[in-house]
């Protein structure tokens, strides 16, 4: 299969070739060429979102939108994945899971010792550390929720509102309002599923805090997939809850995620002014 070059370089795909192939990972408000938006959302949840019996050690749901431009995720955050899996696994078919990973389970019974396993979760931090995406998140505390609203509230589609508008609030400032931006989750059940999309679909054609339609697209992933975003989405999610369940606990991960929510200011003002404005805790405090 032939490459066309030019001046040694292979040629870009159509989809960024309106993208200044040195700055993929500066943060640019460049409009997309072609009907779909420069980026795309990988979304993960950690808790129950079921409100009939609260998990006293865990009483949280939490929602992750991980949003990646396109062309630095293909480029960057997927090749670095990779290369972790084959180091450690010897190959890439290993979809990391942060329930099986702190609690050894499946393939991730092979620690040899509390050192190797801290080595791991080390490295696996600082490939997140490294990477470059947008995290808007939205933190549930059942507890007060059940107390102020009863037990009929979905969790689930409370912080799916909140993230869906602040997405539209950050693609809105990347001049990507105008295209359609994917939002990919994973399947959780028929029904769950159906209610999701349902809700979605609502949200999006206007009832909404900013009562306007949304260029949102929802994409169902099967749990085996073996996405790299939807792998680190799950990575980023329980380290919020964790957060806010013991704000004093040495918390290293979310150390790392501060830097990556949306906040007020920009990136001069990356890991500050992100509560309520990229990660929201509902009901408030």
């Amino acid at each position: 299969m032939s490459t066309e070059t030019t001046n040694s370089q292979p040629k870009q795909f159509s989809l960024f070739e309106n993208i200044d192939p040195t700055n993929a990972q500066a943060d640019l408000a460049v409009p997309p060429v072609g009907k779909f938006s420069n980026y795309v959302v990988y979304v993960d949840e950690s808790g129950d979102h079921g409100m009939q019996t609260l998990d006293e050690n865990y009483p949280v749901f939490v929602l992750a939108f991980c949003i990646f431009h396109k062309r630095y995720y293909c480029e960057t955050v997927v090749p670095a994945l990779e290369k972790f899996k084959f180091n450690h696994f010897g190959h890439d078919l290993i979809v990391l899971h942060e329930n099986e990973i702190r609690k050894e389970k499946g393939n991730f019974n092979f620690f040899q010792s509390r050192a190797h396993k801290h080595a791991f979760l080390n490295e696996l931090t600082s490939i997140i550390d490294a990477s470059n995406f947008i995290l808007i998140s939205c933190v549930i505390d059942k507890t007060e929720l059940k107390n102020k609203v009863g037990q009929e509230t979905n969790p689930y589609h409370l912080a799916l509102g909140f993230c869906l508008e602040t997405l539209y609030e950050f693609l809105h400032e990347k001049n990507q309002d105008d295209a359609t931006t994917h939002v990919v989750v994973e399947c959780r059940g028929k029904k769950e599923d159906n209610e999701l999309e349902l809700e979605f679909r609502r949200t999006c054609d206007g009832e909404n805090r900013l009562n306007i339609p949304l260029p949102f697209n929802i994409i169902f992933a099967d749990k085996k997939v073996n996405s790299t975003g939807l792998q680190l989405a799950d990575l980023v999610a329980r380290p919020i809850g964790m957060r806010f369940l013991r704000p004093e606990q040495e918390n290293r991960a979310f150390d790392v995620l501060k830097k990556k929510f949306y906040c007020d200011g920009g990136r001069e003002k990356v890991g500050e002014g992100f509560e309520n404005w990229g990660l929201k805790i509902y009901p408030q405090p």
